[in-house]
């Protein structure tokens, strides 16, 4: 009885909250489609009364237990935090092309705040929304729809992993087509309708629309026609183009003919979508082909890697599709045939479309802040955190390996690392946040960055996050995992650009070299030289059978016939995939044991930097190379590395600033300071003081230069550093010219009343000032050609050479010039045309220095001559008385 009692008010309460329910009926019957943020999330949302709705054709794919359907004031993150769950039911499953019904919460009525989300507060993960509202006209509805650019009316299955969808507008001679397929950001996706007279379906004659991504993450969609089974070429005897090629290249004078329109595209879970509009009957008659919107007509398909456009074709083609592709018998005014339905919603294995970084041991990542572009757990801040120029990468560490981050994101984003996926000083809403490395003290800018150094242990989980302590949502995942190339390894180093880490280790005679990508290509390249033109290089690849490659090459010019394959001992070869990323290693002796061949050329000194450069592209082969081996990136400078160091710097170009260093330099030690030095040697005949003052003002002046100039050097190259032969040699002269002023300011006077010999410390002083003088510009010359030297080997300049030849005849002219006046100096002294020879020491207007000290001879003669004087001086006197 008690049983009965209870269901019959269990019936009384529901049948009293559905008479509530249907007493609010003001959207009911209001419809629209969900637009998706991620997660595959499709649908059609209709209001069915006050407080349930009803998910139509819902595709899904799950997220965590804590996702819902959500009330929100907005889409952005903060309305997001302050909303609510508007249904009890969790989306932490797949679905797949059902039709479901919702209740709200209890106490929760339409109409509800304006958007009605798939939310996951546990991570902020937005997967989709639909702004409800009352107004169910026919032309809100159809503003909804083409808000809407993931929903179309019809869906065929093409393969396991791409699919066509379409809407037909007959009226205004269009259909919609979106092709959608769960490849990487690096595939094409090619769709289009087959030559109607064609006997079987092939891509012959066929008019396809190809669409991908570039590489900054853009979507397109062209129209192309086939006239072969090949890569677009531009024949060299008619200047005609054959093979896989854009509509643009066959229109009359360069007019476009591109009757494909991009509408939209994006990348959401490892999954590709661009959706393009073309016309029913093009006027294109030669290129396109007409579609029958009432008639079943054959469709054509694939999808392959994709070749970015480079200096030869400006132009994104398709490569080799291997086996994925196919053909279809379709009629666009009906839906996808029996078996080629779609059901449920694509699932990628590879769902992490972001770059990958992995850290490496005395490699210190960059923490930086840029703006939100593509980060991958929408609705994203305005400023997200970068990781070596990377948005929001998925960081890779190996525990037992510490990790350096420099922080520089500014003082506004402190930098941590946190078990929380949302961050931004997440202990405030989750109690059981642990945070590992970081925290208020890890902030800093460009010019004073903060050091973090983390130690993942054994303890550390196998997904943790680097976060701003301050805002939400600004970092990304780490994947912790076991160890790896560091621990193989003894030395590694980012190569320029950051795109390819390098590792190495020195045993015995032998070197071990591993390269790894930090982004997705089809091969992978790293060359010893300054230029990929006379260099050795070892690519790495992967063919079609999933086989791993790794061959050695002079490359001796610009094209596929000048790619020699050499035959060196290459030892332990391996080559593998990492989700797109290539990891190649190989052994080779330091000096190989051959003759007679170029191989035999290279030898890796491990006491002399080796240059080393890389580039990436699409696809390799064993067979004679192409222009379609052409590089899609590639390093623009090499990086100079110290094997036995382990260091490495870029290759530079000579920077404007040392280039005045130089000018300076050489203007002191090959202009002023010489002339000053023959002035005080040649110029003592002249009358008066000319010689002092020419002498005096030319090493002034030239010291002064000579300051400026290492002034400049220091703060180009942020400090002093002796490493350099250069900088060694360079600081003798600079200190003698230093002393010299010095010497000057303390020179004893010169004898007195005819006292000879002259004092002890007046000769000390001269021989120490000729010394001086004599090796600052002897130290200065040498100076000036290993300068040179060091720029040349530093920067590559290519007029090293010139200036160096320059400097050589500029010395050897001075030399000239110092015999010629030294010759007229010995014989104007043995012709008694000078009493004097010249001095090599600093004068005075104030006392005679025309004698020199150092002339014995000449000074005795002198003293002789004023005592004979004296002697025969006779002074008369008068007599007195």
């Amino acid at each position: 009885m008690a049983a009965l009692l209870l269901a019959i008010l269990c019936l009384a309460s529901r049948l009293s909250a559905a008479a509530e329910c249907g007493a609010n009926t003001s959207l009911a019957g209001y419809e629209a489609d969900l637009r998706m943020s991620q997660h595959q999330l499709r649908g059609r949302v209709e209001v069915l009364d006050g407080c349930s709705f009803r998910v139509s054709a819902l595709d899904l794919l799950p997220g965590s237990a804590s996702a819902r359907w959500w009330r929100a004031e907005g889409t952005d993150l903060d309305s997001l935090a302050r909303g609510g769950p508007a249904s009890a039911e969790p989306l932490n499953r797949t679905f797949r092309s059902e039709s479901v019904v919702f209740r709200l919460l209890p106490g929760l009525s339409w109409p509800l705040v304006p958007v009605l989300a798939a939310f996951d507060p546990l991570t902020s993960s937005l997967f989709g929304f639909v702004h409800i509202s009352g107004n169910n006209d026919s032309s809100s509805s159809s503003a909804a729809a083409a808000a809407t650019p993931t929903m179309l009316d019809s869906c065929a299955q093409l393969s396991p992993r791409f699919r066509v969808r379409w809407t037909l507008d007959e009226a205004s001679n269009s259909v919609d087509i979106a092709l959608e397929a769960a490849v990487g950001s690096e595939y094409y996706m090619a769709f289009g309708w087959a030559k109607p007279s064609a006997a079987e379906p092939t891509m012959i004659g066929a008019d396809v629309a190809v669409a991908g991504f570039t590489e900054d993450g853009l979507p397109f969609a062209e129209d192309y026609y086939v006239t072969k089974h090949s890569e677009y070429l531009q024949r060299e005897d008619d200047g005609q183009v054959e093979g896989v090629c854009p509509d643009t290249i066959y229109g009359d004078g360069g007019a476009p003919v591109n009757n494909t329109r991009l509408v939209y595209g994006h990348r959401r879970d490892g999954v590709s979508f661009v959706r393009f509009a073309r016309p029913l009957v093009s006027p294109d008659k030669k290129f396109d082909v007409a579609v029958n919107a009432t008639r079943n007509m054959t469709v054509i398909w694939a999808i392959g890697l994709l070749r970015p456009p480079d200096l030869l074709r400006p132009y994104y083609l398709p490569l080799s599709h291997g086996t994925a592709f196919g053909s279809l018998t379709l009629n666009v005014s009906s839906s996808a045939p029996s078996g080629h339905r779609c059901v449920g919603p694509l699932d990628a294995e590879d769902k992490e479309d972001q770059a990958r970084i992995t850290a490496e041991r005395n490699t210190a990542l960059a923490v930086t802040a840029g703006p939100a572009r593509h980060y991958p757990n929408p609705p994203n801040p305005d400023k997200v955190l970068y990781i070596n120029k990377k948005e929001a990468p998925l960081l890779k560490v190996e525990r037992g390996v510490p990790v350096t981050f420099s922080v520089e994101a500014g003082h506004d984003v402190p930098f941590y690392i946190t078990s929380d996926p949302v961050g931004g000083n997440a202990t405030s809403r989750n109690t059981s946040e642990v945070i590992y490395a970081g925290g208020l003290k890890a902030e800093g800018v460009p010019a004073t960055p903060s050091e973090l150094i983390w130690l993942p242990d054994r303890n550390t989980p196998d997904l943790v996050y680097y976060q701003s302590l301050y805002d939400p949502k600004m970092g990304w995942k780490i994947q912790v995992v076991d160890g790896g190339l560091s621990d193989m390894y003894n030395n590694s180093v980012l190569l320029d650009d950051q795109q390819v880490t390098f590792f190495w280790t020195l045993s015995g005679d032998s070197i071990n070299i591993a390269a790894r990508g930090e982004k997705k290509s089809g091969y992978l390249a790293i060359g010893f030289g300054s230029a990929m033109v006379n260099s050795y290089a070892y690519v790495g690849w992967i063919d079609g059978n999933g086989t791993g490659h790794v061959k050695s090459y002079w490359i001796d010019g610009k094209d596929g016939m000048s790619v020699h394959e050499t035959h060196e001992n290459l030892t332990y070869k391996r080559c593998r995939s990492e989700n797109g990323v290539i990891v190649f290693e190989f052994t080779r002796p330091l000096s190989p044991s051959c003759s007679g061949k170029v191989e035999c050329k290279n030898i890796i000194d491990p006491t002399t930097p080796l240059k080393v450069i890389w580039a990436m592209g699409s696809q390799w082969s064993s067979d004679p190379l192409s222009s379609m081996n052409m590089h899609s990136n590639t390093s623009n400078r090499p990086v100079r590395i110290l094997l036995l160091s382990g260091l490495a710097e870029a290759v530079q170009d000579l920077h404007p600033v040392l280039a005045v260093h130089g000018f300076m330099m050489f203007v002191a030690w090959g202009i002023l300071l010489p002339g000053g030095i023959m002035a005080a040697r040649y110029l003592k005949h002249l009358k008066g003081d000319v010689w002092f003052q020419a002498h005096t003002y030319l090493q002034y002046s030239g010291i002064v230069v000579m300051l400026l100039g290492v002034l400049f050097a220091v703060a180009e190259l942020r400090g002093i550093s002796f490493k350099s032969r250069h900088a060694r040699i360079g600081a003798v002269p600079f200190i003698f010219a230093c002393v010299q002023p010095i010497n000057a300011y303390l020179r004893p006077q010169r004898a007195q009343n005819g006292e000879f010999p002259p004092p002890g410390n007046r000769r000390v002083w001269e021989y120490l000032h000729i010394f001086t003088g004599r090796s600052a510009a002897l130290a200065g010359t040498v100076a000036l050609f290993t300068g040179l030297q060091h720029l040349g080997h530093r920067y590559g300049s290519a007029n090293i050479k010139g200036l160096t030849c320059g400097l050589i005849l500029w010395v050897v002219s001075a030399t000239l010039v110092t015999a010629y006046l030294e010759y007229v100096a010995v014989k104007r002294r043995r012709g008694g045309a000078d009493g004097h020879s010249g001095k090599w020491v600093l004068g005075s207007t104030e006392e005679d220095d025309s004698v020199d000290l150092l002339q014995s001879d000449r000074a005795v003669s002198k003293l002789e001559s004023d005592s004979s004087l004296a002697k025969t001086e006779v002074q008369l006197q008068p007599l007195k008385g």
